[in-house]
């Protein structure tokens, strides 16, 4: 080796380093300037062979061998044919999806009539301290947001579904549905 090659500076490994991991530059017959045509230029192997050189030739760190070892690996793995690397795999076909035919009965609502639902109905509304709940005893009023005579909120699931008027039917209680309520759908 030269020494030339012996005393090249940090910039000048970096500079041969970027040339590798780019691809070689393209000299012009005068030696100055790229030159679109193969035939004058330097080649990956070329460029490889002068930074193992460079790497070998002096005292270099560790950083800098590890990274000429990973230029000249690109380098060469850029000709090599890619393989697979993960055994049997193999590439998934699409296959035409059909659907099953429509079912010709209808549906109706005996679907749903062993569902439960959580039904609620509000008579109103009040907002109470914890002191005031805790002095709670029978026989103690409660007053809520509505009038006697206000329709009563019908809740299923804790959705408002439906506003109705209470009655008493056979000593019991009941609502009577006077509105529904759309929904957002």
């Amino acid at each position: 080796m030269t020494d030339a090659a012996e005393n090249l500076g940090h910039e000048e490994v970096e500079q041969i380093l970027r040339e590798a991991a780019v691809g070689p530059p393209r000299a012009t017959a005068s030696g100055s300037g790229p030159e679109p045509g193969p035939g004058t230029a330097r080649t990956k192997a070329a460029h490889a062979t002068e930074a193992s050189a460079i790497a070998s030739s002096g005292p270099i760190d560790e950083d800098v061998q590890f990274l000429l070892a990973q230029a000249e690996q690109a380098i060469r793995s850029v000709d090599e044919p890619q393989h697979n690397p993960v055994p049997h795999l193999e590439r998934f076909e699409l296959k035409d999806l059909t659907t099953a035919p429509a079912s010709t009965e209808r549906a109706s609502l005996d679907l749903l009539r062993d569902v439960e639902l959580d039904l609620r109905i509000e008579l109103g509304r009040t907002a109470m301290y914890l002191e005031d709940v805790l002095q709670l005893r029978r026989g103690s009023v409660v007053p809520l947001d509505k009038l006697a005579g206000d329709p009563v909120d019908v809740y299923v699931n804790g959705r408002l579904v439906a506003r109705g008027e209470v009655l008493v039917l056979n000593d019991n209680f009941c609502v009577r549905i006077a509105e529904l309520i759309a929904g957002d759908e």
